[in-house]
């Protein structure tokens, strides 16, 4: 018996998740994994961010079909790995830019917004 990893959705269902993700939310934090479970580092240190400042945010998990995650994310930002936190329809960036800005201690008006 061989293991077939369940497929994914497909690149257009991804694209509509990502864009509805990014309109409907002020903050969003493309992940992998989730708020319990991340399952990278990255994640978890842009989770951790993000989490000081805000306690209402979106999260998507990317691992269910992660080339169509990166296609449509790299659509928004250029940019295909994740994590990816946007905020207010604009695109902040990844785990290292969040703590560049926390250090700076621009990364709590940055979630706000400002």
């Amino acid at each position: 018996m061989t293991f077939q990893p369940e497929s994914g959705l497909d690149q257009t269902e991804v694209t509509e998740r990502v864009d509805g993700a990014i309109d409907e939310n002020e903050v969003v934090l493309f992940m992998k994994g989730n708020e319990l479970m991340p399952q990278c580092g990255y994640s978890d240190r842009a989770l951790g961010l993000i989490s000081q400042y805000r306690d209402d945010f979106a999260t998507v998990d990317v691992l269910e079909s992660i080339d169509e995650y990166r296609t449509a994310l790299e659509a928004h930002s250029g940019w295909t790995t994740t994590p990816q936190t946007y905020v207010d329809g604009e695109f902040i960036g990844g785990s290292d830019v969040l703590a560049e800005l926390d250090e700076r201690g621009d990364l709590e008006a940055a979630l706000a917004g400002e």
